[in-house]
C-alpha cells in the first residue's frame, strides 16, 4: 500500500477537505482530469494517477484483449493495486470525505475498486463506464452515492449495459443517479453539472470516518 504506486499528480486543496481521485481515459494521462476535478470540487485535494498499462503506447489502467473484452486477471491485479494506492492517500490525508471520478477506462477501474472496496468512496462518478461482467460487490454499498453518465448512442458503452450496471449497484444498496444524453462517448454539459451536484451534496466536512 503505497502513495507512490502510480505516477501521479496532486493538486492540494483546503486543509481537512475531501480527497477527489480522478481516473483518465485510454490514451490520456494524469493531466487529463486535474483541472476538471478542481472545477467540480473547488476545495478538495485532487489526486490523479497515470495508468500503468500501455496499449500500443496508450496508457490504461488494465489490459484488454479486444474492445470490451477485459483481461480479468489483470483487472484483479489493477483493482488491488489501485485500492492500495487510494487507501494510502486516505490514510495520510485523513480527509473529510473520499470521492472518485473516472471517464471511460478510468470509470471502469473506479467501478472495479468500488465493487472490491465498497466502503472506500463516499461518492463516485462513473462517466461512460463499460462493465461487461457481473460485479461481485464485496460488502454493501448502502449510503454510497454513485452517478453514472452515459450517451444513448455511445458506440463503446451500449445503453443496455449501463442500465444493467445501474441495477447491480441498486441491488447492493447504492444511491444511484443516471444522467443520459443523446450523443456518444463524449462528455456533455449535463454530465458535468450532475457530477458537480454529486460532490456538492456529499458529506464534505462532516468528518466521515473511513473504514478501509
Amino acid at each position: 500500500m503505497s502513495k507512490n504506486a502510480y505516477i501521479h499528480k496532486v493538486l492540494p486543496g483546503s486543509p481537512g477537505s475531501a480527497l477527489l481521485f480522478v481516473f483518465h481515459g485510454t490514451g490520456a494521462d494524469e493531466n487529463q482530469l486535474l483541472s476538471f476535478g478542481r472545477e467540480l470540487a473547488p476545495s478538495a485535494t485532487i489526486v490523479s494517477a497515470r495508468g500503468d498499462v500501455s496499449e500500443q503506447g496508450a496508457a490504461r489502467f488494465f489490459r484488454r484483449t479486444g474492445e470490451g473484452v477485459y483481461d480479468m486477471d489483470d483487472l484483479a491485479r489493477a483493482t488491488a493495486k489501485m485500492a492500495g494506492f487510494v487507501k494510502a492517500h486516505v490514510e495520510a490525508a485523513k480527509p473529510s470525505a473520499v470521492f472518485g471520478l473516472g471517464y471511460s477506462n478510468g470509470a471502469n477501474i473506479l467501478a472495479s475498486v468500488v465493487f472490491a472496496e465498497p466502503g472506500l468512496f463516499d461518492a463516485a462518478a462513473l462517466m461512460h463506464p463499460l462493465i461487461p461482467f457481473e460485479p461481485q460487490v464485496q460488502g454493501s454499498l448502502a449510503g454510497r452515492r454513485i452517478l453514472i453518465t452515459a450517451g444513448r448512442r455511445d458506440p463503446i458503452c451500449p445503453p443496455n449495459l449501463t442500465t444493467r450496471l445501474e441495477a447491480y449497484l441498486r441491488a447492493d444498496g447504492a444511491d444511484v443517479t443516471v444522467e443520459w444524453h443523446d450523443g456518444g462517448h463524449e462528455v456533455r454539459p449535463n454530465e458535468i453539472e450532475a457530477a458537480r451536484r454529486l460532490f456538492a451534496l456529499s458529506p464534505v466536512g462532516e468528518g466521515v470516518k473511513k473504514n478501509g
